[in-house]
């Protein structure tokens, strides 16, 4: 029982899940030091949500989802409110013309997609298109059914993470985010693209 009360006293830091009021699919579960002001709490999470601290009003809500209080004075610790792990920080941005509100940091169907035109493509240089087309040239049998593993290793090795890239067949195009082996899905090398649109189960990672 002493050990156990001498852990609490020494733990000066609690995580909290963070969510917020304009950004639905956001939440977060962040560590925050007991001794840190809500001034200095708001600034943290400016940097992971985009709300200004000065449009930033906190709310801490227990593990039963029961509001506690308001984080109304700035220059209170975080301990001041008692919160503990596993209760919920929820920001409130009260900011109209805030980044976050109207949905558009969440809603892909509201920003602009990147397009190019067919004609416009054909004639960038370094497309894989025509990378694969010089390979095609080069070696013939390299595209045939045969593919050894040292042929994937030669085609990676000129391709690098952050080219833009189309993957066919539907001409999707993305940005490389991983070339390498990745044996936890089969032999080979792979390339992981990210699409531009919101297409696929993950990030390319």
């Amino acid at each position: 029982m002493a050990a156990n009360r001498l852990q609490i006293q020494g733990d000066d830091s609690v995580l909290l899940r963070v969510t917020h009021s304009n950004l639905k699919t956001f939440s977060a579960d962040i560590r925050f030091s007991l001794q840190s002001t809500v001034d200095s709490v708001k600034e943290k999470l400016w940097k992971k949500c985009g709300t200004s601290v000065n449009s930033m009003c906190l709310e801490l809500y227990d593990d039963t989802n029961t509001k506690l209080s308001d984080l109304s004075d700035n220059s209170r610790p975080l301990g001041f409110y008692s919160p503990l792990n596993g209760y919920r920080l929820n920001i409130i941005d009260l900011d109209p013309s805030s980044v976050t509100s109207g949905g558009w940091l969440e809603d892909t169907s509201l920003v602009e997609k990147y397009s190019i035109s067919e004609e416009a493509y054909e004639k960038r240089d370094g497309t894989f298109r025509k990378f694969k087309g010089r390979l095609a040239s080069q070696n013939p049998s390299a595209l045939g059914n045969k593919k050894p593993d040292n042929y994937m290793e030669d085609l990676c090795a000129n391709i690098k993470v952050g080219d833009r890239c189309e993957v066919e067949p539907g001409e999707k195009r993305g940005v490389v985010k991983f070339v390498g082996r990745a044996e936890s899905l089969a032999p080979g090398f792979w390339v992981g693209v990210q699409y531009d649109e919101p297409l696929g189960n993950h990030d390319g990672m």
